[in-house]
C-alpha cells in the first residue's frame, strides 16, 4: 500500500443523521400538539478547502440546518463532527467550536449593532474569547483591508453610514475575526444588487484560497451556487433528495425536483423561454407529511409505490439521489432505466 493510500483526510465538518422537529400547539383548546418536521436525517461531508452549496425552496429546512450546524439549536438526533471529532456539549466546548465555525446572515443591517462602530463590532467576538484589545483592534483593521474597506475611513463609522454591500463586507470581516476554518453563509448575497453581489462572491473566493477556509453556502439563486460551490445538496421538505459534485448535478440532474428547480432558472435566450411552470402546486405541510415520497404529490412521474414507501438513497458514482426511479429494485415502471 502506498503512502498516499494510507492517508485519510478527515472532513472539515460532517453532519451525521441530523433531525429536528418543532412542536406546535393545536388551534383549539385541548387539541393535541403537532410536530413540524424541519430537518430529517440529513448527512453530508464538507471537505477541507471546498464550498458546499445548499439549495431548495423556502421552508425546505436550509436555515434550520445552518443553525443546527452552528449549534444555535440542538438536534433531536444526529451528530455534528468537527475534523472527525464530536462537539463537546459544554459551555467551554461550544465556545471553542464557535471559534472554528462562524456564520454570515442574510440581513446585513440587522446583523450589526447600530450603536457600535464598525471596529467595535469586529473586535467584540475576539474580546469575549480573551484576545487583548490592542491585538483585536490590529486584526480588525487588517480584516477590513482584506475585505476591501480602508480602515482609516471605515473603522470609526456606524452601520447606517455604509451601503448594503459594505455592511456585508463588515459582516464577513466580523465572521473571520475569530480565525475560523469554516464559514456558513445563509442567503448572504441575496439582498445585494448584481454588481455588488459579484464583487462579494469574488471576494469570498479570494479569502477562501488566502486563508484556507471551507464554506457552506445557502442560497435560492442557482446561478450563484453553481459559480461558488464545489459540491451541492438539494433539500425538499427537510430531506436531502440529491447530492454530489455541482457540475454533475447541474449538467445531469437525476431527481425530478432537482430537474424542476434547474428548469425554473431564467434564460437570457429569447428563443428558449419558459412557457410552462416546471413544477406546480405547493409543498405538503411539514406537519402532516404524506406517506412514502415527500415529493410524490407534485411529481409528474409518481406511481402507487411513491405514495406507499419512502425511497432510499441510490448512488450514481460520486452523486446520490433519493428517488424510486433511481432504485433498480424498486417496483416503479421507470426504475433502472429512467436516467440512461
Amino acid at each position: 500500500m502506498s503512502k498516499a493510500e494510507t492517508i485519510r483526510v478527515e472532513p472539515a465538518l460532517e453532519a451525521v443523521g441530523l433531525q429536528k422537529t418543532f412542536t406546535v400547539r393545536g388551534g383549539l383548546p385541548g387539541s393535541a400538539a403537532k410536530k413540524v418536521h424541519a430537518v430529517s436525517d440529513v448527512s453530508f461531508r464538507l471537505q477541507p478547502g471546498t464550498t458546499l452549496g445548499i439549495v431548495g425552496e423556502s421552508g425546505c429546512g436550509k436555515s434550520t440546518l445552518a443553525r443546527l450546524l452552528l449549534q444555535l439549536i440542538e438536534p433531536d438526533a444526529g451528530d455534528v463532527l468537527l475534523n472527525g471529532s464530536q462537539i463537546l456539549q459544554t459551555r467551554a466546548g461550544l465556545k471553542a467550536y464557535r471559534s472554528h465555525v462562524q456564520m454570515v446572515f442574510q440581513d446585513s443591517s440587522a446583523s450589526l449593532n447600530p450603536r457600535l462602530t464598525i471596529e467595535q463590532s469586529i473586535i467584540f467576538g475576539p474580546l469575549v474569547h480573551g484576545v487583548s484589545k490592542e491585538n483585536a483592534r490590529n486584526d480588525a483593521h487588517q480584516l477590513l483591508a482584506q475585505v476591501g474597506l480602508e480602515p482609516a475611513l471605515y473603522a470609526g463609522r456606524y452601520p447606517h453610514e455604509l451601503s448594503g454591500g459594505q455592511r456585508q463586507r463588515v459582516n464577513i470581516a466580523r465572521a473571520l475575526a475569530l480565525k475560523p476554518k469554516i464559514v456558513i453563509f445563509d442567503e448572504a448575497v441575496s439582498a445585494l444588487d448584481k454588481s455588488v453581489e459579484a464583487q462579494v462572491l469574488n471576494l469570498l473566493n479570494e479569502l477562501k484560497a488566502e486563508l484556507d477556509l471551507s464554506f457552506i453556502f445557502i442560497s435560492h439563486d442557482l446561478n450563484v451556487v453553481r459559480y461558488i460551490a464545489d459540491t451541492l445538496i438539494v433539500m425538499y421538505l427537510g430531506e436531502v433528495v440529491e447530492s454530489g459534485p455541482v457540475d454533475r448535478i447541474y449538467d445531469n440532474p437525476r431527481h425530478p425536483y432537482t430537474q424542476a428547480l434547474l428548469a425554473s432558472m431564467p434564460s437570457t435566450d429569447p428563443e428558449n423561454r419558459t412557457l410552462e411552470a416546471p413544477i406546480v402546486g405547493d409543498p405538503p405541510s411539514p406537519i402532516d407529511l404524506p406517506p412514502g415520497c415527500r415529493f410524490a404529490p407534485r411529481c409528474p412521474f409518481a406511481e402507487p409505490v411513491c405514495s406507499i414507501r419512502a425511497p432510499v438513497e441510490s448512488p450514481f458514482g460520486s452523486a446520490m439521489v433519493r428517488c424510486h426511479m433511481a432504485d433498480p429494485v424498486s417496483t416503479h415502471t421507470r426504475a433502472g432505466h429512467a436516467y440512461e
